[in-house]
């Protein structure tokens, strides 16, 4: 009955391998053709998709699994879905023994469109990927992988054996960590459904076959609790804000003729019977029309012509360099990671206050320092905050408390650094200002004793020369005030840098001048001033 379905679509459908990973230097391709072959045909490109995806370690049953779906989907409607006891088993590829079998992620070729109870009709995808923790593949092989199955999925089967271990979580914290980081906005929970299947589970006993007992065991395994160490507790927190529904099935042994015989090709007679009924249970239940949960990425339900965007836009994330390189412990990946974080955001900080009042930079006042400090801490800690991090907000958040520490004691060097310099330019004030005093005074007691010069050049017509020089030299006297003012208080500090304009012009021009005198022999008597000018 397989077969003829098969015939009735005029062309034999089968696994597509959309993703590849090259085993000289483990870099990811996407095949956007035969994506777009699966993805873009007319039928269904704009119907909503739904995408179930089975993921996992290798040679743990995957492939097996799946090609029960594809019966179940090309049967929906017959009782004997399961098929004839010497019927084989074909569909996605898979065989016994140690080998791993798929790489990269494969789906299958035909879509295949389902209506809802309430009228909709949704295009279901079926997803097979590669083995994690086999001896060709790294730590980010397995976690590209299983990320961009859990990132385009909407029902991301965990395929586990005999039980749920403590390292199956902290790969899963990993994996769904390395997704998560590649999605730069999030709403919400990042991914949909996820799936325990337990598979060779040994002790109904203890919790039943099946959702009801898969649920209670899951509910205890995810428990957190004030008693349990800090790691634990986290791994768990994790799971539980990633995924916005959870759930667990206890599958038994499929019997030892489909464990150990070479020649075992899947036909049913071979396949233990509570294994079998397990099946019937698992997965009309899992494929049901109304439990069918379609994409969503940030609350927006995704058509299949969207998918294929998405898969573009992923890959070329993970083709680049942005992330960084996953390790076997996502806390130390994090640490390492956000401490990165930190010390950038303090260089910046550093940086853009040495312009401000770093170095032989004139003293600045208090209050226009601590504006420019105020920005730039801001600066600073939003670069980190924007900088992509791992271990979650409540990890990251230390250490932005750790930056912010940070950036007061480099603030509080700062002011008194700025300190320093204020106390300094108090003495040089003193001495300036009482210099501007000493020769105010000279000046005008020469004046006062000079009458007669004075009656001289008025009475030959040079008072107005007396006049601007008097003038010159109380606008020279505010000139310096206002200079040693600026300096002092640390504000205003553009008029002093024009004052210091001022001068150096008025200064060159004088040099200038006596150059000229000096070259057409004015007299011997400049040449020592001439010279001092010069130099």
């Amino acid at each position: 009955m397989f077969d003829d379905c098969l015939l009735r679509m005029g062309s034999e459908p089968g696994p597509v391998q959309i993703v590849t990973v090259c085993k000289e230097d483990h870099s990811f391709a996407l095949d956007t053709e035969a994506l777009g072959r699966i993805l873009l045909a007319p039928e269904v490109r704009d119907k909503h998709v739904v995408v179930l995806s089975v993921a996992g370690a290798f040679r743990k049953g995957k492939s097996f699994l799946l090609d029960f779906m594809l019966r179940y989907m090309y049967r929906k409607g017959d009782i004997n879905w399961l098929g004839q006891d010497e019927e084989p088993l074909t569909g996605f590829s898979w065989r016994g023994g140690s080998e791993p079998e798929t790489t990269g992620i494969q789906l299958w070729s035909e879509v295949f469109p389902v209506q809802k109870s309430d009228g909709t009709e949704v295009a279901v995808v079926l997803m097979d990927t590669q083995g994690a923790f086999d001896y060709q593949s790294t730590v980010k092989d397995c976690a590209t992988i299983f990320a961009l199955s859990t990132m385009t999925s909407s029902i991301q089967i965990y395929n586990l054996s005999q039980n749920i271990q403590e390292d199956d979580l902290q790969q899963l914290q990993l994996f769904t960590e390395y997704g998560r980081l590649a999605m730069d906005e999030i709403f919400q929970k990042p991914f949909q459904s996820l799936m325990f299947l337990v598979r060779d589970w040994s002790f109904p006993y203890e919790y039943q076959y099946g959702f009801k007992g898969g649920n209670e065991f899951l509910d205890k395994r995810l428990q957190v609790n004030e008693s349990q160490h800090e790691e634990l507790q986290t791994v768990r927190d994790h799971i539980h804000s990633c995924f916005t529904k959870i759930s667990c099935f206890l599958l038994p042994h499929p019997g030892l003729k489909v464990a150990t015989h070479p020649s075992f090709d899947g036909k049913l007679k071979d396949v233990a019977p509570e294994f079998r009924e397990q099946l019937e249970s698992l997965i009309p239940k899992l494929l049901h029309p109304d439990r069918l949960a379609e994409k969503e990425i940030n609350g927006n339900k995704v058509t299949c012509r969207g998918l294929l965007e998405f898969f573009k836009a992923y890959i070329k994330i993970y083709q680049g360099e942005d992330l960084p390189q996953p390790k076997t412990m996502l806390m130390a990946t994090a640490e390492a990671n956000n401490l990165a974080a930190v010390a950038s955001a303090k260089d910046q900080y550093y940086k853009n206050m040495e312009k401000v009042c770093g170095g032989d930079l004139p003293y600045v006042s208090p209050e226009s320092l601590e504006e420019k400090h105020n920005f730039n801490v801001r600066e600073a800690l939003h670069a980190f905050s924007s900088t992509k991090k791992m271990g979650g907000q409540e990890f990251c958040d230390r250490y932005q408390e750790q930056l912010e520490k940070e950036l007061e004691d480099m603030w509080q060097s700062f002011a008194k650094h700025n300190e320093v310099r204020r106390l300094f330019h108090k003495h040089h004030l003193t001495f300036i200002v009482n210099a501007v005093f000493v020769l105010n005074h000279l000046f005008f007691s020469l004046l006062l004793k000079s009458k007669n010069l004075f009656s001289v050049l008025l009475f030959v017509g040079l008072t107005t020369f007396a006049v601007v020089c008097d003038c010159t030299m109380g606008v020279v006297m505010m000139s310096m005030l206002t200079w040693a003012f600026i300096r002092y208080s640390g504000r205003y500090r553009t008029v002093g840098v024009t004052i210091d304009q001022a001068a150096g012009v008025v200064l060159e021009q004088v040099r200038i001048m006596c150059l000229v005198y000096y070259y057409q022999g004015f007299s011997q008597t400049t040449i020592p001033f001439v010279q001092c000018m010069h130099t």
